[in-house]
């Protein structure tokens, strides 16, 4: 199974790299700076690839939101205090909160589509959102290229060692899940003081 799994990545690389970075992106890129680490892929070509996926995903969230807003509005009600945080950054941060929405866990789909709604420009929207992207594929992709060897043999620790990986990462996650929660609160209770402010 691994070996038909690496052919595919070996003759496809370069499509799956695209969709992957479309729908979710940071283990497709690490996967992409191990081939370019083996000589796989091309270092230069996996950045530009990856970037276009990870910029048309967000594309596609954003014209969600800038067509279908009463969609938006409907289905991601129970999202309701993550727009509002978005509403927030966007308004506090302008344009770089664009830049760095990718790496704002929990809010990076929310983000694009509220910022859809807006009447936020979309060709500026548009020419920020790939500048982020190419950035974001080559500081994923870079340290795996460069540590290829060793990011390896961690794998392989962790395919050996599993029941040790799992908790650790089940821990690492729960931790990131509270972090992100506690920012959420922090946004809304700010937002609340501002409006009851006297």
């Amino acid at each position: 199974m691994e070996e038909l799994l690496l052919g595919w990545l070996k003759e496809y690389g370069y499509v799956i790299l695209f969709f992957w970075s479309v729908i979710e992106g940071e283990l497709g890129l690490t996967m992409a700076g191990i081939m370019t680490h083996g000589g796989h892929m091309n270092y230069l070509l996996a950045v530009f690839v990856a970037g276009l996926g990870g910029f048309a995903g967000d594309q596609i969230y954003f014209h969600i939101g800038r067509y279908n807003k009463g969609f938006i509005y409907k289905k991601l009600h129970s999202q309701r205090r993550k727009i509002a945080i978005s509403y927030l950054l966007l308004k506090k941060y302008g344009w770089l909160i664009i830049f760095m929405q990718r790496y704002l866990y929990g809010l990076r789909t929310v983000i694009p589509m509220s910022i859809g709604i807006t009447n936020y420009s979309a060709k500026k929207y548009a020419l920020i959102n790939l500048l982020s992207a190419w950035v974001w594929a080559a500081a994923i992709i870079t340290p795996a290229y460069i540590y290829g060897a060793q990011i390896l043999v961690v794998l392989a620790y962790i395919k050996q060692h599993w029941y040790f990986a799992l908790p650790l990462l089940g821990g690492f996650l729960y931790g990131l899940h509270i972090y992100f929660q506690k920012l959420e609160q922090f946004y809304m209770q700010k937002r609340k003081n501002r409006l009851f402010k006297p």
